[in-house]
This record gives C-alpha cells, sequence and structure tokens, in this order.
C-alpha cells in the first residue's frame, strides 16, 4: 500500500512564504512524475506544477517565478516552495505521484489527501 502525505500548509499574509512537502511511503521500487495540484474554494481542481523523474519542470502561468517544485528521490519526496503568496493563491494544495509498486515501469496514480494554504491580504 502506497500513501503520499503534505505537509506544510497554513495561514500567511500575502507577499510571504510556504514550502509544501509530500512524502511516499510504502512497497515504492520507483516514483515517475511528481505534480501539485490545487483547489480553491468553489472552483475545480487544477494543475500547478510538474516534476519529472529526470527533474525537468513546468509551471502553470498562475506561478511562474514565484512557486519552485523539487523533489528528493533518495526521499521520495516532492516539495514546492511558494514565495510571493498572493490571496487567490488560497486553495488546498495536493500532491500526485505515479508510482511503481510491482513491475518495473508500470506506474499507478496516487493522491494525497491534501494541505490548505490561505493567503489573507
Amino acid at each position: 500500500q502506497v500513501q503520499l502525505v503534505e505537509s506544510g500548509g497554513g495561514l500567511v499574509q500575502a507577499g510571504g512564504s510556504l514550502r509544501l512537502s509530500c512524502a511516499a511511503s510504502g512497497s515504492i521500487l520507483s516514483i515517475n512524475t511528481m505534480r501539485w495540484y490545487r483547489q480553491p474554494p468553489g472552483k475545480q481542481r487544477e494543475l500547478v506544477a510538474t516534476i519529472t523523474k529526470g527533474g525537468s519542470t513546468n509551471y502553470a502561468d498562475s506561478v511562474k517565478g514565484r512557486f519552485t517544485i523539487s523533489r528528493d528521490n533518495a526521499k521520495n519526496t516532492v516539495y514546492l516552495q511558494m514565495n510571493s503568496l498572493k490571496p487567490e493563491d488560497t486553495a488546498k494544495y495536493y500532491c500526485y505521484a505515479e508510482i511503481s509498486t510491482t513491475l518495473p515501469g508500470k506506474y499507478d496514480s496516487y493522491w494525497g489527501q491534501g494541505t490548505q494554504v490561505t493567503v489573507a491580504s
């Protein structure tokens, strides 16, 4: 059984910073792509940032230059450094990972339970 556990959310003033972490645990052979999504109140879930196994990254236009995604493959952990936070960044943030547990190269999708980020104006 694989679990993704996020941490690091909270309440911050506009302009402040937070660092989210998401650790994967369980019977893991390897982890492919990892992503952060967010779901603002009353809106649909949206993709925030992606990092491949090799470290290539991609960001939503709304967070480019402010957020940085990174990963520590030895710790099976993905991070999201969020700087210059704005009230519109308020959302529940979810991590996502493609994880192989049985056959090399066969990946299944896993989600964390989410962590709340609230940015006060």
